[in-house]
């Protein structure tokens, strides 16, 4: 499998939020949002293959850790990704996926943690037509909150970003305790700010809150 990095860290986001867990963070990605925060995974996909032993045996490393994120980019559509959920399954790891919710894979998951993609991320230039094209899929979503325990994570940067994503939430009929809205910013000032309104949006609707715990604690950077 093509990997971008592989890190011990704490959860920052959504329900599981500052539960210590080994990430693993596989390249390459159907999407490409405009404030991917990951453009190595993307935009510029780098990273090294690594078999799946290879992968298990890095991992092993961190021995106190029961949970493990599969991330990317989109690691639905990483050749190899349900075999290594299986092998975590094996171990008795407590297994997130985070994905975009564009694809699905008949994967090992105890969290399915969506993040569908609202029109704030269509990015300008020759990737455009292909994000607007793949960024949201109900089928698919339905599918993902119909067989996994869920959540549906809500990047917004703006007031207006909520109308689109309550037609989500909508669709694949989510109680409210599963919706996550969270501010785009890859600062604390950004964050901060943000999250002041995102946070009355959430008390309103009765939407859970996430802030993005890692920028807090390590900047904006790889491997946190």
């Amino acid at each position: 499998m093509r990997i971008s990095e592989i890190f011990y860290s704490v959860q920052g986001e959504g329900g599981l939020m500052g539960v210590p867990s080994i990430f693993v963070r596989t390249t390459g990605c159907n999407l490409r949002c405009s404030w991917c925060d990951t453009p190595y995974t993307s935009w510029q996909p780098e990273g090294e293959e690594i078999s799946i032993d290879g992968i298990l045996a890095r991992t092993a490393e961190y021995a106190a850790a029961r949970h493990v994120v599969l991330t990317g980019g989109e690691p639905m559509i990483a050749p190899g990704i349900a075999e290594l959920a299986s092998r975590y399954r094996e171990l008795g790891m407590h297994i997130t996926f985070e994905t975009a919710g564009t694809v699905f894979a008949p994967v090992a998951c105890d969290l399915m943690s969506i993040s569908p993609k609202l029109a704030n991320s269509t990015p300008e230039g020759p990737f455009r037509q292909q994000h607007e094209r793949l960024r949201l899929q109900p089928e698919v979503l339905r599918r993902l909150t119909g067989e996994f325990d869920y959540q549906l994570k809500f990047v917004i940067a703006k007031r207006e970003d909520l109308a689109e994503a309550q037609q989500v939430i909508d669709a694949v009929q989510a109680p409210a305790h599963k919706v996550v809205l969270m501010p785009e910013g890859t600062s604390a000032d950004v964050l901060n700010e943000r999250g002041a309104w995102v946070a009355e949006l959430c008390k309103q609707y009765g939407y859970r809150f996430s802030p993005r715990l890692h920028v807090y604690l390590y900047g904006n950077r790889r491997g946190t």
